[in-house]
């Protein structure tokens, strides 16, 4: 495709200002051990370009050796984007390509991890017992236990832990009656923040990948294809799917799913809204695409996964979408969009999987633009707070670049750096 040149050119770019940790701009102290942010993300991307032969092992040493400075946060205070799991994940995909590197550190680390997850699923279990609702960072992908999943299903994914988990993302999917209503099991009290809003009196149903049963759905769905499976686990998957399908909304463009349900429209069976919302990684259809392609090929359903490519197919070329999607990044821009159509196509198909790859040079085109963030990124940081701006992983420069990788000859990503995001 005529976009691979120029976005390898801007990849080669961005890794050669982030080569050297000490002339990156570090941000808040705490950036050191987060990975969607800090260090580690960016340790990511020079591990993925290594991998494949483009850089050197030792930029990716360096970028480890930064993240592990100091002490590393684990037990309650940490979680799967920060402290020690996050660089566990970073340190996992160097030390698959690197056999013996950062061995006796990862069992340590996996040791602490497993540790950790066994006090957050009593935790949870004793919540559910008691009939009261969940936080979402009990079990979402940046920091519950749905991110924590994914990191063990690829370590251990026949593991006594990775079990546990998938029985936990089970009950989950229960409903739980909460002052004499009846509410899915993934309902909190607050709002997408995580804390009180006004906007959501009753709190909501969270939808996305990154903070809603999107990312329980991908991980059930992953771990089913892996073979990991538990009681009931098919039965959660066709619960969440079913929870979709009753609020998908049809525009002219395609399916499309809403972030979040409220408890009024949970009660009056509406959408309040059906505005433009942008088909994002973290929230929208890009992310519940990949997720509900991933649950039809668990199950064998191949008319849901088809569905569901061609929901893909459609936000990604759909002009107003397009330019509701304002920034370049990962997590809610153009990059995630190129990356999730890039691991579809590789899982489509064949009535389908055209479509879905002819969308994908436009998107890489879009990211490579002259003015875009990350072309000014290759150059020098602004420091600005704009989306897109800074180094990291997902809003930034790595997580952008590690995208743009993918949309060229090195696909599929080598190092399962995306893992974290379960979407692989």
């Amino acid at each position: 495709m005529s976009s691979v040149q120029p976005a390898l050119d801007l990849v080669e770019a961005v890794a050669t200002r982030l080569a050297d940790p000490g002339l990156v701009p570090s941000g808040p102290q705490d950036h050191r051990q987060q990975l969607a942010h800090g260090a580690p993300g960016i340790a990511l991307l020079h591990i993925e370009r290594a991998a494949n032969g483009l850089g050197p092992w030792q930029r990716a040493h360096d970028w480890l050796a930064a993240a592990s400075q100091g002490p590393l946060t684990s037990g309650p205070d940490s979680h799967p984007f920060y402290g020690m799991p996050a660089l566990a994940h970073a340190l996992a995909c160097a030390a698959d390509h690197l056999p013996g590197s950062y061995q006796r550190a990862l069992d340590a680390m996996d040791r602490q991890i497993e540790v950790d997850v066994g006090r957050r699923l009593d935790t949870a279990h004793r919540r559910i017992d008691a009939g009261r609702l969940p936080r979402l960072a009990e079990f979402d992908t940046i920091r519950g236990l749905t991110g924590y999943g994914a990191y063990l299903l690829r370590r251990d994914p026949g593991g006594a832990t990775v079990r546990d988990v998938l029985d936990y993302c089970v009950r989950l999917t229960e409903p739980l009656t909460h002052d004499g209503e009846t509410l899915p099991g993934w309902w909190t009290s607050t709002g997408p923040s995580g804390s009180a809003d006004e906007r959501f009196p009753g709190g909501h149903a969270n939808t996305g990948m990154a903070h809603g049963v999107g990312g329980v759905l991908a991980l059930l769905a992953l771990a089913a294809r892996r073979r990991a499976v538990a009681e009931g686990q098919r039965g959660a998957l066709r619960a969440i799917l079913a929870w979709l399908d009753r609020w998908q909304e049809e525009t002219e463009q395609g399916p499309a799913w809403p972030y979040w349900i409220t408890q009024g429209e949970l009660r009056t069976g509406r959408r309040a809204s059906s505005e433009l919302r942008r088909p994002s990684w973290c929230y929208g259809t890009a992310g519940l695409a990949r997720a509900q392609q991933l649950a039809a090929l668990a199950l064998g359903d191949a008319g849901r996964r088809i569905a569901a490519e061609n929901a893909l197919a459609a936000a990604i070329t759909d002009p107003d979408q397009l330019r509701a999607t304002t920034d370049d990044g990962l997590c809610h821009g153009l990059a995630g969009l190129a990356h999730v159509a890039i691991r579809m196509a590789e899982d489509a198909h064949p009535s389908t999987v055209g479509r879905i790859r002819a969308a994908i040079p436009a998107l890489v085109a879009a990211i490579c633009r002259p003015d875009s963030h990350l072309a000014r990124t290759a150059t020098a940081f602004t420091g600005g707070s704009g989306a897109g701006a800074g180094p990291g992983l997902l809003d930034g420069a790595a997580g952008t670049a590690l995208a743009l990788l993918a949309a060229g000859p090195a696909t599929p990503p080598r190092s399962a750096w995306d893992t974290c995001l379960l979407i692989a």
